[in-house]
C-alpha cells in the first residue's frame, strides 16, 4: 500500500505538484495519465524519495519514505535510459544485480529471466552502445525487475517497443499483479491503460481524477477529463 498525503513539491518557486492525496492498494496496476510536464515523474521521484516534498507524507506500508530496507524491495524503470553503453547488456544485469548482494546462482537465474522476458536473450552479450533505443528500454526494464520488487515504478516502460513484445511484457506485469504485486505506470499508451485497475489523472500537478478506467472512460463526457484522456495518448 502506497499512502501519499498532501504532497506538494516546488522547484524555485514553480509549483510541480499541488496536495496529492491518493492511496494504491497492494495487488493492483495504476496507472498515471496526463500530458507531458504535468508532474508524473516529479510524483514517481517523490515515492522513490529521490526528492522530499515541501509539505506532505508518502508511506509505503506504513513506513515514511525514504527508508533503505522498504527501497530494496522496489523496482524502478526511469524514462530516460539507466544502462551503461560500454558494458554489454549482460554485464549491466550483473552490475545492478550486484547492488542487491544476492548470492550468484540466484542472481543468474534472475538475469537469465529477466534478459528473456524482455527478448535480449540472442544481444545479451552486444554493447549496449550499438543498442537501439528501443532495445536499451527493454534492458531498463530487466534491470528494474532484479530484485523480484514486490512494487515496481515504471516511467513509460514500453517505449519504442514493438506491439508484440509489448503485449508479452504487459502479460508479465498482469502475472505480477496476480501473484500481488503492486505496479505504478506511466503510459501514454490506451490499449495499456485498460490493462489497469485504475488510472490517475493528472494535470498542472493536481490529482484530477482517480478512479477504475472504465468509470474514468465514461465520465469523459465531461470535456475537461476528455481533453486531458486526448494529451495522454
Amino acid at each position: 500500500m502506497i499512502d501519499i498525503e498532501n504532497i506538494s513539491k516546488s522547484f524555485d518557486k514553480k509549483v510541480i505538484i499541488s496536495d496529492i492525496n491518493l492511496q494504491i492498494p497492494k495487488g493492483e496496476i495504476i496507472c498515471l495519465l496526463g500530458p507531458s510536464g504535468s508532474g508524473k515523474t516529479t510524483l514517481i521521484r517523490l515515492i522513490l524519495g529521490a526528492i522530499s516534498p515541501n509539505t506532505g507524507q508518502i508511506r509505503i506500508n506504513g513506513i515514511p519514505m525514504p527508508n533503505l530496507e522498504v527501497l530494496s524491495h522496489i523496482g524502478f524503470m526511469p524514462q530516460s535510459d539507466s544502462v551503461y553503453d560500454n558494458l554489454s547488456a549482460i554485464d549491466n544485469l550483473k552490475f545492478f544485480g550486484g547492488l542487491y548482494k544476492m548470492d550468484k546462482n540466484t542472481l543468474n537465474a534472475r538475469i537469465e529471466k529477466a534478459i528473456e522476458m524482455v527478448g535480449l536473450t540472442e544481444d545479451k552479450f552486444k554493447l549496449v552502445s550499438k543498442f537501439s533505443g528501443g532495445m536499451k528500454k527493454r534492458l531498463s526494464l530487466a534491470i528494474a525487475t532484479l530484485n523480484d520488487p514486490d512494487l515496481l515504478l515504471l516511467d513509460e516502460p514500453t517505449v519504442g517497443i514493438d506491439p508484440i513484445l509489448r503485449r508479452s511484457i504487459w502479460k508479465q506485469f498482469l502475472d505480477w499483479r496476480d501473484a500481488g504485486k503492486t505496479l505504478l505506470v506511466c503510459t501514454h499508451v490506451m490499449d495499456e491503460v485498460n490493462e489497469c485497475n485504475k488510472a490517475a489523472l493528472i494535470n498542472e500537478g493536481h490529482l484530477i481524477a482517480y478512479d477504475s478506467v472504465s468509470n474514468l472512460l465514461s465520465k469523459a463526457k465531461n470535456r475537461h477529463i476528455e481533453e486531458l484522456f486526448i494529451k495522454s495518448k
